[in-house]
Formats: structure tokens, C-alpha cells, sequence
């Protein structure tokens, strides 16, 4: 599979050789093209795939294979190779809003609608599409071509997601490495900005969330307080707590119950317009 790099070799905002991670990429997961009645070739919808791992590394079993798992729905995927610590917030968050940027200004060569594109993150890769759902622009004035498209997304589908930076649910390990080196006033400004339930908005697209009860590496009232905020914030929503599967087990394909939270989220996608 080809990965693609966002930014022009070099030119990777706040990229450091030393920490030895690539410059940030995307590997497609393209469905092959389909007609309409009239011979047209039909448009897909997009996901942009955020594997977890705490900020600390990115876990390999939810990237491809989820990425792969929604091509099967006819949703094309691209797995987003974000940088995590000692890499902190400034180039995490860059990652997650140039992959957006970067899939709607070729969404043609890739046969994708470009108001089509959803976000999807697991644990910390929650946390990270959540920042993409609540964190955006319309464009920049400055940098490239590409830094002047959107990079709001169209949906986000967060899976037991690090929600909160706070220290009653968040997960301290993701958000240490998220944070680190940032000093105070601005980190606390960063914990009440980053953490999801106060960020939603009426402009916030809809999303889908899933978690499992017995999760005690990031507690479900993540989950549980941003469905909240969006149900205040009256924007569509669903919410799926499966009574076990712990954390991390990305697609669950052996657990009976939670192995079904990838096709709702799938079908979610569909009734969109995915």
C-alpha cells in the first residue's frame, strides 16, 4: 500500500528528525468506482482513520484492518500515520486538520465526495478525531493551496474515546503526552479547550460514539458527557455502551455484543450519505 505525506517533503510543520517518526501520512484504502442508472461514476463517502495508543505510539490493529473493515460498506478509508510524543498538541492537532484539508482537495482523483468526509478515532485516536470535530476553520490565509480548504469534517465516529482532559475521567497518560512542555496559564487553557464536552458547538457535525461499561482505562462517562453536549447542543447523535470488552480491542471481532459496533457505526455512516 502507498502512504502519501501531507506535507511536501520538508515542509512538515514543528517535524523534528530526532524524534525519529516519519513525516505525517496517509495510506488509502480506495473502493473501487461504481456507476449510477445513468452511467455515471457514483461518489464515495470517507474515513479518516486515528489509531489509539495514548499519544505514546499508534496501535497498528486499529488502523488498516478498521480502515480496511469500512471499505467492505463501500466507504473509501484513508489511515492517518499522526505523530504522537514527544511530538505534543501543536503538530498532533496540525496532523488532524492538514488530513482533512489534504482528503477534500483531492477528493476527485480519489472519487470521494468532498462533503463526505468523517473523522474516526480510537482512545487517544478518539481524543484526536475529536479535536478535528471541534477544533477546525473554514481555511488559512497562509501556507499552501491546501491549507486554504476547510478542515471541518463532515462526521466523526469516536470509539471509546479519551473525551475529557480532566482529572475525573481523562486518561493522564494521553493527556501528558499531549501536553507536554506546554506551561502554565496556557496548558489549563488547553485541558478546558481540548476536552470535547465543552467544545461543542451548533456548527459541531454529528457523531457517533461507542464504549464499552466495564472500560477502566478510560471511563465511559467520556462517552457519556459528550453525548450530553451534543444532545444539548442539538446535534445528531449515537451513543452504543456495550456491557463488556474492556479497552483497546479496536474491531472486537471474537466478543459477542461488542463486535457489533463497527457495522453501526458502518450503517451510521450509510444513513449520512456515506
Amino acid at each position: 500500500m502507498e502512504n502519501i505525506k501531507l506535507w511536501d517533503n520538508g515542509s512538515t510543520p514543528y517535524y523534528n528528525e530526532e524524534y525519529g517518526q516519519p513525516e505525517t501520512y496517509v495510506t488509502p484504502h480506495i473502493v473501487p468506482a461504481e456507476k449510477d442508472e445513468n452511467d455515471n461514476v457514483k461518489k464515495t463517502g470517507c474515513v479518516i482513520v486515528c489509531a489509539g495508543g495514548g499519544y505514546e505510539f499508534r496501535a497498528d490493529h486499529e488502523g488498516d484492518p478498521v480502515a480496511e473493515f469500512f471499505n467492505q460498506y463501500g466507504i473509501s478509508t484513508f489511515n492517518l500515520a499522526y505523530r504522537f510524543a514527544p511530538y505534543n498538541y501543536y503538530a498532533i492537532r496540525a496532523d488532524i486538520n492538514r488530513a482533512v484539508r489534504w482528503v477534500r482537495y483531492h477528493a476527485e482523483e480519489y472519487n470521494i465526495d468532498p462533503e463526505k468526509i468523517a473523522v474516526l478515532g480510537f482512545s487517544a485516536g478518539g481524543h484526536l478525531a475529536c479535536m478535528g470535530a471541534t477544533q477546525y476553520d473554514a481555511g488559512l490565509e497562509d501556507g499552501d493551496e491546501i491549507d486554504r480548504v476547510s478542515c471541518r469534517p463532515d462526521a466523526a465516529v469516536l470509539c471509546y474515546p479519551v473525551v475529557t482532559l480532566f482529572d475525573d475521567y481523562t486518561h493522564r497518560g494521553s493527556r501528558c503526552n499531549l501536553l507536554d512542555g506546554i506551561e502554565e496559564p496556557l496548558r489549563g487553557e488547553l485541558v478546558e479547550k481540548l476536552s470535547g464536552q465543552n467544545a461543542v458547538t451548533s456548527d459541531t457535525p454529528p457523531v457517533f460514539l461507542y464504549h464499552n461499561a466495564d472500560d477502566d482505562g478510560v471511563p465511559p462517562e467520556n462517552s457519556l458527557n459528550m453525548a450530553a453536549a451534543l444532545s444539548k447542543n442539538k446535534i445528531p447523535l449515537e451513543l452504543h455502551i456495550f456491557p463488556n470488552g474492556g479497552h483497546g480491542g479496536g474491531l472486537y471481532k471474537s466478543l459477542e455484543g461488542t463486535r457489533q459496533w463497527p457495522h453501526l457505526a458502518a450503517n451510521w455512516l450509510k444513513r449520512l450519505g456515506y
